[in-house]
């Protein structure tokens, strides 16, 4: 009697899929379910994995939306300091599905930008909650820091305006909130504010929770543009550390398997949203865990150019073009702004709370 794995493709079988191909012989890993167009625009956020697509996107000239460039005649490394060019605008790091949720409400208006609290940081000024170190100092008053966020949120709601396609990489379930309920960028007191167990509160966000985040990101995203794609991916680095009192390679574990698990399931249930398995290619068998530095937790050059091969080979790039004008608008904001960051200085505000390890 027939039966269905008889016309399985050899791919559907791990001898054939995995063990026979390795790991250079691995094909079919993802393809865009969407017909793009040949100048597709694409904006990027999330975790510290999430830049090196930003840069894989320049460094190929495909269109990467950058709604928050830095100002005209502003030096590289000066604009590299202050965090432009890094995302499609200067959110920093969003960790969690929580945080990403927060901004987009701020870009809908549903939350007003100066809600989100700012962090007194005594007589040098003010750190914003949502991205502590996006400067290299604080802000003198606070009217600076609402101002620089209100900037931020006019670059997010304009990168998502103009693109047709936003990336976000899921990072950590872990993270800090307010009583209540505001998520933080990082713990208060590690690298901002003061740590008060009364006023703050650690969260591990589970696979409900995560899920609803991301559905009604979904949902604001095309309040701002209809025809906007959410494509998700899952950064294969490690924790730095752990709250949650389980050893942190346990933690991890539990941290990709639950991000993994949502990505997959809302990619299944809405045709808008779509999975690259980045965290496979890094992570998976036929690895051998080869991509690990010796840190074992950053991600070494070979690995981030195999996980973007299978990215650029995987998009549909055939539809009629669409962005022609805007382009040309935006390059010549652009003009200031060298192509490409240093390739290898990610910014990582979680990597910090390596200093604070004892042993």
């Amino acid at each position: 009697m027939l039966h269905p794995y008889i016309s399985l493709p050899k791919n559907a079988f791990w001898r054939t899929g995995v063990a026979e191909a390795g790991l250079y012989g691995l094909s079919d890993l993802w393809k865009s379910p969407w017909t793009l167009p040949q100048d597709a625009q694409f904006a990027t956020y999330g975790s510290c994995f999430a830049q090196h697509i930003s840069r894989a996107l320049r460094e190929r000239k495909i269109g990467w939306t950058n709604g928050e460039p830095a100002p005209i005649g502003t030096p590289e490394s000066l604009a590299k300091s202050f965090n432009y060019g890094v995302f499609s605008a200067r959110t920093a790091n969003i960790y969690t599905a929580a945080q990403l949720r927060l901004l987009l409400q701020m870009a809908v208006g549903d939350v007003p930008i100066h809600e989100p609290e700012l962090w007194y940081e005594s007589a040098e000024g003010f750190r914003d909650s949502l991205r502590p170190m996006i400067e290299p100092t604080p802000f003198r008053t606070e009217d600076d820091a609402i101002l620089s966020r209100a900037a931020m949120v006019r670059g997010l709601r304009k990168s998502v305006e103009k693109s047709d396609v936003f990336v976000f990489t899921l990072g950590l379930t872990e993270g800090w909130e307010s009583a209540s309920g505001q998520p933080y960028a990082a713990c208060p007191g590690t690298i901002g504010g003061s740590f008060d167990a009364e006023k703050h509160r650690f969260v591990n966000y589970r696979a409900a929770a995560i899920r609803e985040a991301l559905d009604d990101a979904l949902v604001l995203l095309k309040r701002l543009n209809p025809d906007i794609h959410l494509l998700l991916t899952v950064s294969p680095v490690p924790l730095t550390a752990t709250a949650s009192q389980q050893h942190v390679l346990v933690a991890t574990t539990r941290s990709k398997s639950v991000l993994r698990g949502v990505a997959g399931e809302i990619a299944e249930d809405v045709a808008e949203v779509d999975y690259f398995p980045s965290y496979e290619i890094i992570t998976g068998a036929p690895t051998r865990s080869s991509f690990f530095a010796p840190n074992m937790r950053s991600v070494e050059l070979a690995g981030v150019e195999l996980v973007m091969r299978h990215f650029f080979g995987g998009l549909d790039l055939s539809g009629p073009a669409r962005h022609g004008e805007e382009i040309a608008e935006t390059k010549q904001a652009d003009a200031a702004l060298a192509e490409s960051m240093d390739a290898e200085a990610l910014v990582c505000e979680e990597a910090i709370l390596e200093s604070y390890n004892e042993a």
